[in-house]
């Protein structure tokens, strides 16, 4: 799905000033906010969408290449923006919110600054997605079953009993964060490191939640629908960001690597972009010229065999190969054509055969204009 226009995400117009983007940004984070809109995807899926386009048109230099260039950003890798996970957002635009970022501070009291707390993300899955020839050839969507850790709905995450049972941290006073002060000859330094009794969440727990047994997170299952783009390949990875496994008290979810594996194709072979088919004819058929009916991604395909053709022949089928991914360039079908030669034959065959063996035209004259084999080869693929 293509990206909206920045300044429609922040609803500005294109001549907007700084101080109407922020406001127009910290409008939208606040209504978005995942405080606000506890376990609403669309919720969140907008306040990452309205962080993207801040990050692009509060910064003057960004702003001025998608003035120009879109969302292509003037180069080959764009603005991306697609990246951008609840941790980045809170951690470079918390001044927007004033404070209280994730939903365990919500349940602890809210409202407070983030001081060190920490935003804890949890770990990314890894799954294998097994796909045909033709399914890469168009792309496809696929329904996948994940086995994961999800929040627990009992304590919605916290691992707390119940809000009495949480009470501010006696190390760090709820700042999630200690300070160390040091006499060195240079005079007093002062270090600050993360709280080593609530590592670094502000809280502790007095009674744990019966379910989860405090750790905020049970085993689940989740049914995640997975667009694969038209022309990956063997090998390469996909990111789904949010969708690995939930992140104790509130923190940000890992994502999901989807590796790709491509089920080979029982006659077709893929090369890059472009698909070989092996196609074998007689003798008689090479001399005489014939037609073929030959399989191809999109099914079958009937071709003609000139009178005369040699083996090693190759044919092309324009654009009937694979897609290059996030590209409209497709590459082709690639015909490779093999006599063959019998291998036994009867005594009237041979006789046919021995009546031909001195006969003019079987004797091999290849014309000046003949190419070889690897020289065939070589402009196929250049």
């Amino acid at each position: 799905m293509s990206k909206r226009d920045y300044y429609d995400v922040l609803g500005v117009s294109r001549n907007a000033d700084q101080a109407e983007i922020k406001s127009a940004y910290r409008k939208l984070a606040i209504k978005y906010h995942p405080d606000k809109n506890p376990n609403n995807t669309e919720a969140e899926d907008k306040f990452k969408e309205a962080a993207e386009a801040y990050e692009i048109l509060s910064n003057p230099e960004k702003r001025q290449r998608y003035d120009r260039f879109g969302h292509s950003g003037g180069g080959a890798g764009g603005f991306g923006g697609g990246g951008m996970n609840m941790e980045d957002i809170f951690s470079q635009f918390g001044d927007i919110f004033g404070g209280g970022g994730s939903p365990f501070e919500s349940f602890f009291g809210g409202g407070g600054q983030r001081g060190g707390r920490r935003v804890t993300k949890g770990s990314n899955l890894r799954i294998k997605v097994k796909l045909t020839l033709q399914e890469i050839a168009k792309g496809s969507e696929k329904k996948i079953k994940v086995n994961k850790q999800v929040v627990c709905t009992t304590c919605d995450g916290s691992g707390a009993k119940d809000k009495s049972s949480f009470h501010n941290c006696r190390t760090c006073g709820g700042t999630g964060t200690v300070r160390r002060v040091t006499n060195t000859i240079l005079g007093q330094m002062q270090t600050t490191s993360t709280c080593p009794t609530c590592n670094g969440e502000g809280v502790e727990i007095s009674a744990k939640c019966p379910v989860c047994h405090g750790d905020g997170l049970v085993r689940g299952e989740e049914t995640i629908s997975i667009n694969i783009p038209a022309g990956v390949s063997e090998g390469m990875q996909l990111s789904m960001s949010g969708k690995g496994n939930a992140a104790p008290r509130g923190g940000v979810p890992g994502d999901l690597i989807i590796l790709i594996e491509e089920i080979p194709h029982e006659t077709l072979k893929r090369d890059g972009t472009n698909v070989i088919y092996d196609l074998y004819i007689n003798f008689v058929d090479a001399t005489l010229g014939t037609s073929a009916e030959i399989p191809t991604i999109d099914g079958k395909a009937k071709i003609k065999i000139e009178p005369g053709t040699q083996g090693g022949k190759i044919l092309r089928l324009k654009g009937k190969g694979v897609p290059e991914v996030n590209s409209y360039h497709k590459g082709d079908q690639l015909v490779y054509v093999n006599v063959w030669t019998p291998k036994a034959i009867s005594s009237e065959e041979k006789e046919l055969l021995e009546r031909l063996r001195t006969s003019p035209n079987f004797k091999p004259q290849p014309g000046k204009n003949e190419k070889t084999f690897f020289e065939r080869i070589k402009e196929y693929f250049e």
